[in-house]
């Protein structure tokens, strides 16, 4: 007898594909940058976005697999947004059963107050939240700060950089804060931005969008972000291939004289070149 499949069933084969490909990811990422360690009390930074929710469900996920045991703590930094929804997070945080913590900041009066009208508030917002978040992962004891950064947000910080800061800089999966108190880990890095929020829309994340900076059309990321999505309508995969370039970086073909000793170049012809044989022989053609 023939099974027909039914649309729940592909639904489901479809689902169990993509949760094996983002654990599979994440997991890989973990191996590649040794993000988690035995013993490791990981901070997941939760901001109510599709990404956080999906890094926090993956690493639940392989903390009962992994071959070595480490903690992990949802922490959430309420910013007193007018309208933010407090009990959302707390009531799916309380469905898992997993330690967390409610950070309270009023960082969005300060915002909007030192940021004029109509000018991007990102970079203040997202600065004030670090040095909240830093400080507190070393109040609760953690050794990790996990955020939900993905592959097509490093392309697109590194994009950033180049085009308005003049510097070819991305974010790395791992990261030790410039005061060496913190550990910042990037789970999802090698995982695809199309992935999660497929991956968001059949787990049902109760999303909380951000009423900060989520109005603001024309941030100078979405347009990155548009620009990357043309190149990869145009060329399937250019994204994936402009991340592993961050892979295999080769100073001495830049020009950062901090990076590479361009000064200290010297010749060294100590050992003699093996004879070449006479079809590598280029012929002098003299057209004086």
């Amino acid at each position: 007898m023939r099974r027909t499949s039914t649309p729940e069933t592909r639904s489901r084969l479809e689902f169990n594909k993509l949760q094996k490909r983002l654990r599979r990811n994440t997991g890989k990422v973990i191996a590649d940058y040794n993000l988690i360690e035995e013993g490791d009390r990981v901070m997941v930074c939760l901001s109510g976005g599709k990404d956080s929710y999906a890094m926090l469900d993956i690493l639940l996920g392989l903390q009962k697999t992994a071959p070595v045991k480490f903690d992990l703590i949802a922490v959430n930094l309420d910013q007193k947004q007018p309208g933010f929804p407090e009990h959302v997070l707390p009531e799916y945080l309380d469905s898992l059963g997993v330690e967390y913590y409610i950070v309270e900041r009023d960082t969005y009066s300060i915002v909007k107050s030192v940021v004029p009208e109509g000018k991007t508030t990102c970079g203040l917002c997202s600065r004030l939240r670090r040095g909240t978040l830093y400080g507190f992962s070393e109040n609760i004891g953690a050794t990790k700060i996990a955020l939900g950064h993905h592959r097509d947000d490093i392309v697109e910080t590194l994009f950033l950089n180049l085009f308005h800061a003049g510097r070819l800089k991305a974010m790395p999966p791992k990261l030790l804060s410039d005061d060496k108190r913190n550990i910042v880990i990037r789970p999802l890095a090698y995982c695809k931005e199309s992935d999660l929020v497929a991956f968001a829309e059949y787990k049902k994340f109760p999303i909380i969008p951000c009423n900060l900076c989520g109005s603001q059309e024309n941030l100078q990321r979405k347009k990155i972000k548009e620009m990357l999505a043309s190149w990869e309508r145009e060329q399937p995969g250019r994204i994936d291939t402009i991340f592993a370039s961050l892979q295999r970086v080769s100073p001495s073909q830049l020009a950062d004289t901090n990076l590479f000793d361009f000064e200290g170049l010297a010749l060294d012809r100590g050992e003699d070149l093996p004879e070449a044989s006479t079809e590598q022989m280029i012929p002098f053609v003299n057209i004086g």
